[in-house]
């Protein structure tokens, strides 16, 4: 008689989903969301492997790091599940599978959450409740508070479902590298993204100034001579839109950090990053990084170099 195949109910995986809503309840500087995740997937793990034994190294392989838009991470949760469930079951997914499948989604996905629950559902919801409320309609933050967590909690929920039933098939085509083709690209992507954020992110000024050079007269707003009262302001902001920012001063100033900008705009800032990554390659303690930005950014400021 063939073994029972062990299956996770939908009452598992509403667990998980539930658990899932306190990812970031733990989070730390070393391994970021590790613990929350580890919280969340806790019941899928004691239906998955009654051996107490199997529940701990389990756990200790979803202790390992993991950092993404936390709405996100439910496709994530709902793929690494199957796994779980294909690996319980006697299939041949070991540790650095799971692992590789984690980290391989997160990048990507990651990338894709800022902009479309920070920068696009919730601005849009914020100032539909803000217009009610601004004509002394309560409804106004009720609405936005109703249907962020609608939102929010239907689309963690589903596509979690969705990343358990795409999980399975996944896991089923481990022999074909199907997994590894996966993996690869999602890696991939996540880099091209993280890559196109640099520049937004990382901000880098270097202060010193390389040149003073003085500017003929008409290059430059001449504040002296400006009429009178109200036309006088409308000369000013005519001229600027006019001559730009160089125009505010008799004499062009130049700074490093423009120079770099003519050269490779976000240089440093990519430096920067490259460096760090190169740093945690190494095993360096992302504290020690951080602790290392903000002296380097202090002693900048102060020496008149940043």
């Amino acid at each position: 008689m063939a073994e029972e195949k062990i299956t996770l109910s939908a009452k598992d995986r509403k667990a998980v989903a539930w658990r899932h809503q306190f990812l970031q309840g733990s989070w730390n500087y070393e391994r970021m969301q590790n613990g929350g995740w580890c919280y969340s997937i806790i019941p899928a793990i004691k239906a998955l492997y009654p051996n107490k034994d199997d529940q701990v190294a389990a756990l200790k392989r979803h202790l390992e790091f993991y950092n993404t838009h936390p709405y996100v991470s439910s496709p994530v949760m709902g793929v690494t599940l199957a796994l779980e469930e294909g690996r319980a079951n006697g299939e041949p997914i070991d540790d650095a599978t799971v692992q590789g499948v984690k980290v391989g989604m997160m990048g990507p996905l990651a990338g894709v959450g800022d902009p479309v629950f920070w920068f696009t559902v919730r601005p849009i919801l914020g100032a539909l409740g803000a217009s009610l409320a601004l004509s002394g309609n309560i409804l106004g933050p009720i609405l936005f508070f109703v249907l962020w967590n609608v939102i929010r909690l239907a689309f963690e929920y589903y596509t979690q479902e969705f990343g358990y039933k795409a999980g399975a098939s996944i896991a089923q085509d481990l022999s074909g590298g199907m997994l590894g083709r996966i993996t690869e690209g999602a890696s991939i992507l996540g880099m091209f993204i993280i890559g196109s954020l640099v520049e937004r992110w990382v901000s880098i000024s270097f202060t010193p100034i390389v040149s003073k050079i003085p500017q003929q007269a008409g290059a430059y707003i001449d504040w002296a001579n400006l009429p009178a009262g109200a036309e006088g302001v409308k000369t000013a902001l005519l001229q600027y839109s006019a001559l730009g920012v160089n125009g505010l001063d008799a004499t062009k100033v130049t700074t490093l950090q423009q120079n770099l900008d003519q050269l490779i705009p976000g240089l440093a800032a990519v430096l920067l990053t490259l460096l760090c990554c190169k740093l945690l390659k190494k095993n360096v303690s992302p504290i020690a990084i951080i602790l290392a930005l903000f002296a380097f950014g202090i002693v900048g400021r102060v020496c008149g170099f940043m």
